[in-house]
């Protein structure tokens, strides 16, 4: 199991979820946590029986660890840092979809219902958007035409215009690359031969290793590919040089026709 002193936080953010305010931190790793705490007070769940539930469960135990909070002051005072038990956020439906709905209090049944729905968005959108309300408010007013709205749509315009930019720009740095790699390939003097340029060259060692046969009376293959060997320094006819490839032919040709009148078949 997950030790519950594990998890380095490296920032908190207080998010407002239809009136309710829960505590989620991000890990150094870039993974975003939700205090379970505050998740059970808001919800009316007994924290110590979720945390049973969550810890039986492989997949939910696997994201749950511990870690330091700055806990707000309450009605007394207090506050500051204190151990909490924390969720992976992409793990909160998961968690929340095990609770039935129908065995809880009535008047908290629509609340845990909107936090299966939306919670495990609106607490990552906190990191990545800034966004610390998961009230549905804010996207009514985008529906009006207030000189806000209409530069905060200009600003985000801006920001997807940007990103896209981004994107291209990384794929063509990726498609230069790859064509860097083809071009060096392409130019590169040690370069093997193809496999038809293989078939073809095996096809004219057969050649040349049946008409010395024929004459000794002996398996000639061997020898045959053994001299293209030597000659080119090589340890296989497919690891020829693609520059020498047309050399390899013209020798294997002057060999066939040195032995035979007929033409060559190759």
């Amino acid at each position: 199991m997950t030790s519950e002193t594990s998890l380095t936080v490296v920032d908190q953010r207080e998010v407002t979820f239809y009136g309710d305010e829960l505590i989620a931190v991000r890990s150094a790793d870039g993974d975003v946590y939700v205090a379970v705490r505050q998740m059970c007070d808001a919800l009316g769940l007994d924290r110590r029986g979720q945390v049973r539930r969550i810890k039986r469960q492989p997949i939910l135990e696997e994201g749950y660890t511990g870690g330091v909070i700055m806990s707000p002051p309450g009605e007394k005072g207090g506050g500051g840092p204190q151990q909490a038990g924390l969720l992976r956020v992409d793990l909160v439906p998961l968690w929340l979809a095990g609770i039935d709905t129908k065995r809880v209090r009535p008047e908290i049944r629509d609340k845990l219902e909107r936090y299966q729905r939306e919670a495990a968005r609106v607490l990552w959108e906190a990191f990545q958007e800034g966004r610390l309300t998961g009230s549905p408010t804010f996207d009514e007013l985008l529906k009006t035409n207030s000189p806000a709205v209409k530069a905060y749509k200009m600003a985000l315009a801006v920001v997807e215009l940007a990103r896209n930019q981004i994107l291209i720009e990384s794929e063509l740095k990726d498609h230069s690359r790859r064509l860097e790699a083809i071009e060096a390939t392409l130019g590169d003097p040690g370069r093997n031969i193809t496999p038809e340029q293989a078939s073809q060259l095996s096809q004219a060692v057969k050649a040349v290793a049946m008409k010395l046969s024929e004459q000794s009376g002996r398996n000639e293959y061997g020898g045959v590919y053994g001299e293209l060997y030597r000659k080119f320094s090589i340890t296989g006819y497919k690891l020829l040089p693609a520059n020498r490839f047309q050399e390899a032919m013209d020798w294997l040709t002057d060999w066939h026709q040195s032995i035979t009148d007929a033409d060559v078949p190759f």
